[in-house]
């Protein structure tokens, strides 16, 4: 069976991503908020809270259990000092666990007791099913990939 790790990042993402729309709400700042300090505007894309929510499932299925800071520390990036050296920051707490309160609301994540959060067996479900889906449309343009399946 094909498991979230055996596909691209970048295929797999959108395509849960899509799969999230229809289940998870996005907050009312959305249009508004940059994602960490390290940024200096608010993402481009409008879809870019679905894109995060499925990035945070992956993370989960991948790295849990694991709790808000590590992620927000796994979303980081390089602050801009000015003339001072650049140094690491950590990305937005609040969009982390903003994300994190709507993927338990529709029940893909679970909150372990003080151990952090982790997949659901629904939301294990999903990544299972959309990297079979990514897999497959993997090996439909390449059929050397059969062997994978």
């Amino acid at each position: 069976m094909t498991d979230a790790w055996e596909v691209p990042a970048q295929d797999l993402i959108p395509k849960v991503a899509e799969q999230l729309k229809g289940k998870i709400g996005h907050p009312v700042w959305m249009p508004y908020v940059r994602t960490g300090v390290h940024t200096e505007r608010a993402p481009a894309q409008a879809d870019w809270w679905y894109l995060r929510c499925a990035s945070v499932m992956r993370k989960l299925h991948h790295l849990g259990p694991i709790g808000v800071s590590r992620l927000a520390a796994e979303y980081g990036g390089k602050k801009d000092n000015g003339s001072a050296p650049y140094h690491a920051a950590k990305g937005s707490r609040s969009v982390i666990q903003e994300a994190l309160h709507e993927l338990e609301k529709a029940g893909l994540v679970t909150k372990r007791s003080s151990k952090g959060r982790v997949l659901s067996p629904k939301g294990q479900s999903l990544l299972q099913k959309a990297a079979k889906d990514v897999m497959s449309s993997l090996v439909a343009r390449n059929p050397a990939l059969q062997k994978y399946l």
